[in-house]
């Protein structure tokens, strides 16, 4: 088998707001190969400059286009082309854009691979352990305590048992942070799990201070309360908080993620795998099992990303809860013909080859704003 052609497509909802929420736009990656399979990845990144890193010319042996690269390889040797790409993008990427477009391409290798054998990707990579998951509903903070507490108990009311809230306008102040937190436990109820996200506003010992607050409404974790590079501060964090700390949804391939864990910095590793591909998802999820700590998906993007998480989460060992994006957005719940969500507060692992999802083209079609010549 042969790849012929890779085509990314650029998607974007028709409002767009000034939100930190990765469900308004979206870049398809679709493989296509000799055999007349294609597979289908996705990049929770900047649509645009994913676009490019794939579709650049050859600039030299250290700088090219992931496309040059891949035309004619067989796509069924997914960890031999994830080092090809990762070599050959040396002055141009290792970190970022650049390996989440590999990402993007790689789930689609696992979903060409899936389909060319009738396996879903989840048996592929070893076996699953889980065939279904408690899902937390993830959504952002209300613009105060009040209108918090309003989301919380829309989604307790959907049947789900956790909830997740995050950014803004946390960090403005200790009074708004406390009121956000309240607001949410308020919204909740006593008994459903609660968990708060940051979105990486304070130091160190700001971040103490609120995690000890927290701890009083019963949080499950603080998540990205510091900035995702402050490798040290997390690892200070870590030892003193009363509440388990979570990180990792920015990072980006496993050499993004080992200072994460060689410093033993968190007790729940959060994995993109829109940032990260099956390929080096699976090396993360076995350091990560090595030495202990928790592992989590992060998504916030379309139902593509979705499925591959629960792919991979599917196979770790101790996986307890599955991030599912309550976004109203029409990215979120139309871009395939399978709808991937939560029902009663509980989401199953897909068991169809490869992804598990068919794209709806007539979706594509209405929101298509790039596309690759």
């Amino acid at each position: 088998m042969k790849i012929t052609e890779i085509v990314c497509q650029i998607l974007r909802i028709k409002n767009v707001e000034a939100k930190t929420a990765s469900s308004q736009d979206s870049v398809l990656v679709r493989v296509r190969t000799d055999e007349g399979i294609e597979g289908v990845g996705e990049a929770d990144s900047s649509p645009e400059m994913v676009k490019a890193v794939i579709d650049a010319p050859f600039s030299h042996n250290v700088a090219t286009g992931l496309r040059q690269l891949l035309i004619g390889e067989n796509p069924l040797e997914t960890d031999r082309i994830w080092q090809k790409m990762y070599r050959r993008t040396m002055y141009c990427g290792r970190s970022s854009t650049t390996i989440t477009a590999m990402s993007a391409i790689d789930m689609a290798l696992w979903d060409i691979k899936g389909k060319k054998y009738g396996e879903p990707i989840h048996r592929l990579l070893g076996g699953k352990r889980h065939d279904r998951f408690r899902a937390y509903a993830s959504i952002l903070f209300g613009k105060d305590g009040r209108q918090t507490a309003d989301i919380g108990k829309r989604w307790i009311d959907a049947g789900y048992t956790a909830v997740k809230f995050g950014w803004e306008p946390m960090g403005q102040s200790e009074a708004v942070d406390r009121d956000l937190v309240v607001g949410a436990r308020k919204g909740l109820g006593d008994d459903a799990e609660l968990l708060i996200d940051a979105g990486c506003v304070w130091d160190a010992r700001t971040a103490l201070d609120r995690a000890k607050a927290f701890e009083q409404q019963r949080i499950g974790w603080l998540e990205e309360p510091l900035h995702p590079d402050d490798y040290e501060g997390y690892r200070w964090l870590r030892d003193r908080s009363p509440v388990p700390i979570a990180s990792g949804e920015e990072e980006c391939g496993r050499q993004s993620f080992r200072p994460y864990i060689d410093g033993r910095c968190l007790d729940v590793y959060q994995v993109d795998l829109s940032r990260n591909g099956f390929t080096d998802s699976a090396y993360i999820r076995q350091r990560v099992e090595e030495i202990g700590a928790r592992l989590c998906n992060h998504c916030y993007t379309s139902p593509v990303t979705v499925a591959a998480s629960l792919h991979w989460l599917s196979t770790c060992r101790d996986a307890f809860l599955f991030e599912d994006c309550v976004e109203d957005s029409p990215l979120r719940h139309e871009l395939t013909h399978e709808k991937i969500q939560a029902v009663d507060g509980w989401i199953t692992v897909p068991d169809r080859p490869g992804l598990g999802v068919t794209i709806d083209e007539d979706f594509v079609r209405s929101t298509l704003v790039s596309e690759s010549k």
